[in-house]
């Protein structure tokens, strides 16, 4: 690969009755991604769903209003337990999934994690779209649909400065994309930490181009996602 290159991450379609990943091996250096279209699994997740989540999921689906926003919610949480399932040869349903020590209080409200840590997975979703990843290491990943250009100057203040004057050089079209970039690239590794936005986005430096920045420790690279969404993935070295 030439230097300066994109390197993009490929995910691969979840479809309903399709097969997971039974015979996949998780290797070290690069986790494994899966896409969820909302439109395409509804049907299914909506008919597994009483038989594949727990109680405690069951209910937070039904406190949803809008039936797009509980669409997305079966659609990412389905998925996310079949894949487990997949992963660690057992049914969806017997999946156990805790919540880790808050970084600030130790109590267990932090991120969802496996007991005994073996696999580390993360999830996120947006309208009419899911991504997951899956890894031998901590993980993260983020997907979003393009910032709006007049809504970027109201969160300007998650930007390292490097990264503001970055987006202030670019030609006002070209903004909403690498803002987007930068964002996700920010949240897949505060997610990958599991920190979350507890912390300051601005602290660390990810770049708004191409090809990301650097981090000690990490590895940081974006995925290839529908067109008017970014995506990006965080990976802890081991």
């Amino acid at each position: 690969m030439e230097p300066g290159t994109a390197r993009l991450l490929v995910p691969t379609p979840l479809s309903g009755p399709g097969p997971g990943p039974a015979e996949t091996v998780l290797v070290a250096a690069s986790p494994q991604l899966w896409l969820v279209d909302t439109t395409a699994y509804r049907v299914h997740a909506a008919r597994h769903a009483p038989g594949t989540l727990d109680a405690q999921e069951l209910a937070r689906a039904a406190e949803f209003v809008r039936a797009a926003d509980r669409d997305s919610y079966v659609c990412a949480h389905v998925a996310l337990r079949r894949l487990l399932g997949a992963y660690l040869g057992m049914p969806a349903r017997e999946v156990v999934v805790e919540r880790a020590p808050c970084t600030h209080c130790d109590e267990p409200h932090g991120r969802p994690v496996l007991p005994g840590g073996a696999l580390h997975f993360s999830l996120s979703h947006c309208t009419g779209i899911s991504l997951l990843a899956f890894a031998t290491a901590p993980v993260g990943v983020d997907v979003e649909e393009l910032v709006l250009p007049q809504s970027i100057a109201e969160t300007a203040d998650v930007l390292h400065p490097r990264e503001a004057a970055e987006l202030a050089a670019l030609p006002p079209g070209d903004r909403s994309l690498a803002f987007t970039r930068v964002w996700t690239r920010k949240e897949a590794y505060l997610k990958g930490l599991g920190v979350g936005l507890s912390e300051n986005p601005a602290a660390d430096y990810v770049g708004t181009g191409p090809v990301p920045a650097g981090l000690p420790g990490w590895s940081l690279t974006d995925a290839l996602v529908p067109e008017g969404h970014c995506a990006a993935v965080a990976l802890r070295d081991p």
